[in-house]
């Protein structure tokens, strides 16, 4: 009997994205894995997205869904290309990255050899924006071109896995920031969301590795030591724009650490958080500071 493989559902969530998205869908024409279906959430774009994706669609043999959504947070854009999405693996691309054609090719295979994994990721490269080449990009990609130099793993010739045990090591302690990629190099199944729900909405800059920590939790992680993902970097980017703005994602994600991952962590970062958020200290700050504003009623 022929063995029918699995559909997998390639999510990219756009928003004015025209300058790069017509590279970022021929990557995914040229994937040398069939059985695909491309879901788009439209963030109310009002450039020339749309147009350029449904010229696509004529171009191709496979599925292309386009939903319309009312702009309310990335999280929500992203989510509802999940809620859409008709397949039993999820492949996220973003409108300014690129595919490798064997990406999802080779994710779908490791998934088929170890069952039980909550998500597959890649190493990945860089396409850098010219004029968005500075010193400090520069110091940027020597420290985070390679997210998992060094992380403690189980190595294989061709990929590493990583376990819960990450989270009691020295090198989360030191860096408890993204170590295993932006949502474009990740793959998982799809009915993963029964068991870790859905990416936070609350989070501006930080719900992608926020996400992957919650599947790390219960689930193990395979990265593929080959770039299978090109990841843009330039001015136009969320992140850059999220500089320019004030978010609390890191207080929010130390908050999390704190609430719903203290068991699993390091001593020092148990010790480090407790001093933070622990009741006796918020309590102990809020009360400095009610006393405080006592003391300047008093004294005007």
């Amino acid at each position: 009997m022929e063995v029918t493989e699995p559909l997998v559902s390639i999510c990219l969530p756009i928003y004015n994205g025209a300058k790069f998205l017509q590279e970022a869908l021929n990557s995914i024409a040229l994937q040398t894995y069939s059985r695909i279906e491309l879901i788009i959430s439209d963030d109310a774009s009002r450039d020339a997205s749309l147009a350029i994706i449904n010229e696509f669609k004529k171009t191709i043999n496979f599925p292309v869904l386009i939903y319309h959504h009312e702009p309310s947070g990335i999280g929500a854009n992203w989510n509802n290309t999940i809620e859409k999405a008709n397949g039993e693996f999820i492949k996220f691309l973003f409108q300014d990255d690129v595919l490798e054609p064997t990406c999802i090719e080779k994710m779908v295979e490791i998934f088929k050899k170890n069952p039980n994994l909550g998500l597959v990721a890649s190493k990945r490269e860089f396409i850098i924006q010219e004029s968005f080449k500075s010193n400090d990009l520069e110091d940027w990609i020597l420290k985070f071109s390679d997210l998992q130099k060094n992380i403690p793993s189980s190595a294989k010739d061709d990929y590493f896995y990583i376990n819960k045990e990450l989270f009691k090591t020295d090198y989360f302690f030191k860096s408890h920031l993204n170590l295993i990629g932006e949502p474009s190099v990740v793959m998982f199944r799809k009915n993963i969301i029964e068991e870790v729900g859905w990416f936070s909405t609350k989070l501006k800059q930080s719900l992608d590795y926020e996400y992957w920590y919650r599947i790390l939790k219960i689930k193990d992680i395979i990265i593929i030591k080959e770039p299978l993902v090109k990841f843009r970097l330039h001015s136009e980017q969320e992140t850059n724009n999220n500089r320019s703005r004030k978010i609390d994602d890191y207080y929010l994600m130390r908050k999390m650490l704190y609430e719903d991952y203290y068991t699993l962590l390091h001593s020092d970062l148990q010790r480090k958080l407790k001093s933070e958020f622990s009741i006796f200290h918020i309590l102990k700050f809020k009360g400095h500071k009610f006393l405080k504003k006592i003391i300047k009623r008093l004294k005007s």
